[in-house]
């Protein structure tokens, strides 16, 4: 099945993802570590079935040092052993965050609680943003069935300086 649209050949779609990219720069220079962000990002991708960005977090954690063995393992992060408290703590926030209409209490305050122990406030700051941007992004791509598989490592990096 190809793309519904393109957004990456439309003025409008092009404008606002200059905007998107730049909040997302927010983050990526943010405290927050960078396996954190990508690890997040990859779980909250495979909750909404975004081929697109699972394909873009694997490609950028694993040019990052990522291993595989970790990427593998995400889906499952709560059955794995590979995985530390403070990135367990970020998981459980990006599947709570993401599973918002699948729980009515959204986030649970033991998950708030591991995230406050792991975490400083721009950390936090970072990555409820992310939580919140990489679901606005799956969105993005599965209306429009961008379809994963293209993806190449820093491909947007200099599209949106």
């Amino acid at each position: 099945m190809d793309a519904r649209f393109n957004l990456f050949d439309n003025e409008l779609a092009t404008r606002f993802a200059k905007r998107f990219a730049n909040a997302g720069m927010v983050i990526h220079q943010s405290p927050l570590p960078t396996s954190t962000q990508e690890l997040v990002s990859l779980r909250a991708s495979q909750i909404n079935g975004c081929g697109w960005c699972i394909d873009m977090h694997t490609k950028e954690a694993t040019a990052a040092g990522e291993t595989s063995v970790r990427l593998n393992l995400v889906a499952a992060w709560r059955e794995s052993t590979v995985f530390t408290e403070a990135e367990q703590a970020a998981l459980a926030l990006a599947e709570e965050g993401t599973r918002l209409a699948d729980a009515h209490q959204g986030v649970s305050d033991e998950t708030w609680a591991q995230v406050r122990k792991h975490y400083d406030d721009d950390q936090i700051a970072a990555l409820v943003a992310l939580i919140a941007l990489i679901n606005a992004a799956n969105r993005l791509a599965v209306i429009v069935h961008q379809r994963g598989g293209s993806y190449q490592p820093g491909m947007f990096a200099a599209a949106f300086d």
